[in-house]
């Protein structure tokens, strides 16, 4: 951090009292610091335990199922026979405030502003012991539930974990969506090069059912943390707290981090069999994007799903590379003019929260939703596929 160096105040012009005059100045500086050095330790203390993350748009929970909570927001003229516009947040090991920050950064928000009138999330929650041996049956299911509790015709907008998800849903039940969002979302995860790709094939499924049972059956939050700080190390374990001490006397960045940390140290735990259906029949065997996947008893086709696409990837994501998600529009039956590809600068979690994509990616989300689904999905107009320039 930059500081304004202080006028001396003690004499400097007489050798015999520099001695003197430097240690005098010295326990002044030692003075002024402290009071930072202290910020900062509770600061960092803060950043590394905080409080769990709070929602800052009003909603109201309007099913309180086994693994989910469907929470409602509406806008102040919403009609009751507005098709509803889900948020599948991901249920990946971080909690569902990701499309629900903070004021001011938030997708809820966002799309609230275009003026959709229903914006409900699905709250995923973390999973318990005796929560275990739930499958990716339980969690469509359930997602049909929150679906049938809105009317039984949403228009989905599935965010990484939750794109896929909204993905095997819009196969099993094609009539029940009329417009599909996947944000960050790994169709064919055969494609591409990212690091998450890497590990999967190149680690044994024995280690992840080692952590997996080490977590008694569940996949342990903390695990993941770890594993995901592990990606970049340097940020992670040095670089954050080296910028904490540097901006301690700014109080917008330490109200950001406070933020951020409340998201990112909150991890959820997951079910430990449906993680491991994830990490063997997507990632490393892409039963998916094969048509070898199934799901509620059926062999899912992508080639199902018919209705209007708009696929988001961000540049420099290295979770769910761009080639993750824009693989989508070549593995579906929706007609090409009814698809969007938008490519947008950052990487994965900017996609959802970055303040950039909210502000030029999500109204024209925003829009385009409002379009299809007041058009009956796949009767609205054709859709010229974009993307945005990136670094």
């Amino acid at each position: 951090m930059t500081r304004t160096s202080k006028i001396s105040k003690t004499e400097h012009s007489i050798p015999w009292f520099w001695p003197m005059a430097s240690a005098i100045e010295m326990e002044e500086e030692d003075l002024r610091l402290f009071p930072d050095n202290m910020r900062y330790i509770a600061e960092a203390a803060k950043i590394e335990a905080p409080p769990p993350p709070a929602r800052p748009t009003p909603n109201r929970v309007i099913r309180n199922l086994d693994t989910m909570r469907l929470r409602d927001v509406s806008g102040a003229d919403a009609e009751k026979t507005a098709v509803p516009v889900l948020i599948d947040a991901p249920y990946a090991g971080r909690s569902s405030t990701i499309a629900d920050y903070t004021k001011g950064q938030s997708l809820v928000e966002s799309l609230l502003a275009t003026g959709l009138p229903r914006v409900p999330c699905a709250d995923w929650k973390p999973a318990t012991r005796a929560m275990r041996d739930f499958g990716s049956d339980t969690y469509l299911s359930t997602l049909d539930r929150a679906v049938d509790a809105l009317g039984g015709r949403v228009a989905l907008v599935g965010l990484c974990q939750g794109g896929w998800l909204s993905a095997m849903y819009a196969c099993l039940f094609p009539e029940k969506v009329l417009a599909l969002v996947l944000a960050g979302s790994r169709v064919d995860t055969d494609t591409g090069n990212g690091p998450i790709k890497r590990m999967a094939h190149e680690l044994p499924l024995s280690f992840y059912e080692e952590m997996v049972a080490a977590g008694g059956g569940r996949m342990l939050g903390q695990y993941m943390l770890a594993g995901w700080k592990d990606m970049h190390p340097d940020e992670q374990y040095v670089g954050k707290f080296i910028d904490l001490y540097a901006n301690i006397e700014d109080n917008s960045y330490i109200q950001r981090t406070e933020e951020f940390e409340r998201w990112d140290e909150n991890p959820i735990d997951l079910a430990g069999r449906s993680y491991l259906q994830s990490i063997q029949w997507l990632f490393k065997e892409n039963r998916f994007a094969k048509g070898e996947f199934v799901g509620l008893g059926q062999t899912l086709s992508l080639k199902t799903i018919t209705c209007p696409l708009y696929l988001l990837a961000g540049a420099s994501d290295d979770i769910t590379t761009k080639e993750q998600v824009f693989a989508a529009e070549h593995l579906v039956a929706t007609p090409r003019g009814h698809i969007v590809k938008k490519l947008m600068p950052g990487g994965h979690i900017g996609l959802f929260m970055g303040s950039r994509t909210l502000k030029e990616a999500w109204p024209h989300i925003g829009a385009w939703l409002l379009a299809n689904t007041r058009a009956g999905g796949a009767a609205a107009a054709p859709q010229k596929t974009e993307s945005a320039p990136h670094d």
